[in-house]
């Protein structure tokens, strides 16, 4: 990804340097309002830039938080947005859903509306998942500021009501909630896409890393066999159709997984 079309990430980490002061993708979990402006970061004391070994994937969040909470959805959604708390931790750390831990992966807390972000999981993503590449990590972002519209537009109450009617459902109405949240990543990868912001690649990135987390893949990977009824983000097939469609169209319109097949 490259920065207002002509900076790379590189430069954009020395840019961004003076700012500084695990497992799955899209954990939604069972109160602070905010009103505006760019998101709230919750972070322990600023590190040194000159030592710190997360300083580069710190500034790219930074940028991508950014982009995705000044830009993208405010043009989108008008009044209706409210920006969510960026919290980045490692290990764990409380959240308003419980305690966040570093087996559940990055995740956005609807009880609190903070994105918290594990910082070990981009190793995770690139070494274990096999997704590499800035734009994978760019996904994992925006795959929950996506909960957080769901959650703006009132449809994590939805889903939370559905699922207490028919729990037979559960597991596929978690299913395309997060597959709604794939897609809302892809309207913001469309977004930036406009905006000259990405480079050569970077498509095939975000695509690849949502086939890497596909329920199906990561089922056998753990050496077990592929079993749809306990799938709740949807198969690595799914996960791709879904992102794919929101870069392509860019309309949140688009993202309606409520009808047909998911």
């Amino acid at each position: 990804m490259r920065r207002g079309g002509t900076i790379g990430l590189g430069a954009l980490v020395v840019v961004l340097l003076g700012f500084l002061a695990q497992r799955y993708m899209g954990v939604d979990l069972p109160l602070e309002q905010l009103t505006g402006g760019t998101a709230q970061v919750e972070e322990g004391p600023p590190p040194d830039p000159e030592t710190d070994p997360d300083r580069e994937v710190v500034a790219f969040i930074h940028f991508v938080i950014d982009d995705l909470q000044e830009r993208t959805w405010p043009a989108l959604l008008g009044d209706r947005f409210r920006p969510a708390t960026l919290v980045l931790f490692r290990e764990a750390t409380p959240t308003a859903c419980g305690l966040g831990t570093a087996g559940i992966g990055p995740f956005y807390c609807p009880a609190d509306q903070k994105v918290y972000i594990d910082l070990s999981f981009y190793e995770t993503l690139r070494s274990r998942l096999r997704a590499p590449g800035d734009f994978a990590q760019a996904y994992v972002l925006a795959h929950e500021v996506g909960h957080h519209v769901q959650n703006l537009l009132g449809h994590e109450k939805t889903l939370r009501a559905a699922q207490r009617r028919d729990p037979a459902r559960k597991n596929e109405l978690s299913v395309r909630f997060e597959l709604q949240a794939d897609c809302l990543a892809g309207v913001w990868g469309h977004a930036a896409g406009e905006r000259d912001l990405l480079e050569p690649g970077d498509l095939e990135e975000g695509l690849a890393a949502a086939a890497a987390i596909g329920d199906d893949t990561l089922q056998e990977r753990a050496g077990g066999g592929v079993d749809p009824e306990s799938w709740t983000h949807g198969s690595s097939e799914q996960r791709v159709r879904w992102l794919r469609r929101g870069l392509e169209t860019g309309e949140v319109s688009a993202c309606d997984t409520t009808r047909g097949e998911p």
